[in-house]
């Protein structure tokens, strides 16, 4: 089975590198990221073909994902800046990848998205994801759609920023930390994603995949705190006024945190159904989440 991964150098992509690579059942992998500079990040294994790929270059995608059974599309944005936009990198990109995948007759395209996307959603991060989904849906290709929460693992960017809180006496954060996560590990989103490569699929599915313990982002501070040893104060940073600094810093910026993220940070994950069953994954408890968080950062 040869596969193609986009954003192969993000969190996500790494770590998937990484059992996709113990698994015989693939041969080759076509690791796609946007420059030179990220191939020595990726995991070093004789069946990873790192690759330089451009959106914008349908015949240089064409290419890269030649003889294809599998294109699997990490790449995404959440925050934006001057060289990328939610229309650009979520839609357009995903656009793009789906032309691909459809010119070199992929058999299997998957498309990692996030709970809470929506065409039709007033957000504008989670319009362009549901945009980015319809696409996949209609492409007449065979789709699995795989919506996550908040990813936890020893190199995501959600455990630093628990790290990083965790270690402070007193933390503020937006609007006290009340909104429910349902973190999930990162590991149990690559044994998803590994188990969808081997499904012979038909039409579009879409999957929503969340941790096993729905948590308060206060609480999960705390959780972090205590197995640091440490007693921590969680104080409020109110939301409007955030709001208010981020959309002139943003606009002065020409991107960074804008109101839309932090809609997008503070919004409690709800799922309908989740397809951890379905999908082949024992999820990992939590605890045994920050434990390994934690061992690796130590």
């Amino acid at each position: 089975m040869k596969i193609v991964i986009t954003g192969a150098n993000s969190s996500v992509g790494i770590n998937l590198l990484d059992h996709l690579g113990r698994d015989p059942a693939v041969e080759s992998i076509i690791a796609g990221v946007r420059s030179e500079k990220a191939f020595n990040s990726l995991p070093s294994d004789a069946k990873i073909v790192p690759t330089v790929i451009a959106y914008d270059d349908a015949a240089g995608l064409e290419q890269a994902a030649s003889g294809a059974n599998v294109v699997i599309h990490l790449a995404g944005i959440l925050i934006e800046n001057k060289h990328s936009n939610y229309a650009t990198a979520n839609v357009a990109a995903t656009a793009a990848v789906l032309a691909a995948a459809k010119a070199n007759n992929a058999q299997h395209f998957i498309f990692i998205s996030v709970i809470g996307a929506r065409p039709d959603s007033k957000n504008a991060y989670y319009r362009s994801k549901g945009a980015a989904e319809k696409l996949a849906e209609e492409s007449g290709l065979n789709v699995s759609i795989l919506r996550t929460p908040l990813l936890l693992g020893p190199s995501t960017a959600g455990a630093w920023s628990l790290l990083g809180a965790a270690k402070q006496d007193e933390a503020k954060v937006l609007g006290g930390g009340h909104y429910v996560m349902h973190p999930l590990d990162i590991d149990d989103l690559s044994v998803a994603i590994s188990n969808l490569c081997k499904r012979e699929v038909s039409g579009s599915t879409t999957y929503e995949l969340a941790g096993p313990e729905p948590i308060a982002y206060c609480d999960l501070i705390r959780r972090f705190a205590t197995e640091l040893g440490k007693e921590i104060k969680i104080g409020s940073v109110p939301i409007w006024l955030a709001k208010i600094g981020a959309a002139v810093t943003s606009i002065v910026k020409g991107g960074g945190i804008s109101p839309t993220v932090i809609d997008v940070i503070t919004t409690d994950e709800k799922t309908s159904h989740n397809a951890d069953s379905e999908l082949g994954v024992t999820l990992t408890p939590l605890q045994d989440t920050i434990s390994k968080i934690l061992r690796a950062n130590s």
